[in-house]
């Protein structure tokens, strides 16, 4: 999507997280060269808490919106790593997307707002 949507103005920023099961242990720099290796262009933030005390602040803001399929469910915390947020231009999330989530259904979604 970042590829194909980035001229007109899709911004992906992704955060590795270690906090489920272990996924991601690498470093900062090993997980930048790794998503190289797939070409990802997109931006990727350092290893980020998500959940718990140490939570950063960027995702307790957005956990704490109302938007999203089992927002209700899920309450305040991430469930697995890939869950997404559609951010619209103004800075309002628009939905959450579960890590399961068709990624049809999220391009669909994000092109209503590009």
């Amino acid at each position: 999507m970042h590829a194909s949507y980035a001229e007109e103005g899709l911004r992906i920023l992704a955060f590795p997280c270690n906090q489920f099961g272990g996924q991601e242990p690498g470093t900062d720099a090993e997980i930048k060269d790794f998503a190289r290796g797939y070409n990802a262009e997109f931006d990727l933030f350092s290893k980020t808490e998500v959940n718990g005390d140490n939570a950063h602040p960027l995702w307790n803001w957005m956990k704490a919106q109302p938007k999203g399929k089992g927002s209700w469910l899920l309450g305040n915390n991430i469930k697995w790593n890939f869950t997404k947020f559609l951010i619209d231009r103004e800075g309002q999330v628009v939905k959450r997307y579960g890590p399961l989530d068709d990624p049809v259904v999220v391009e669909k979604d994000m092109l209503t707002f590009l």
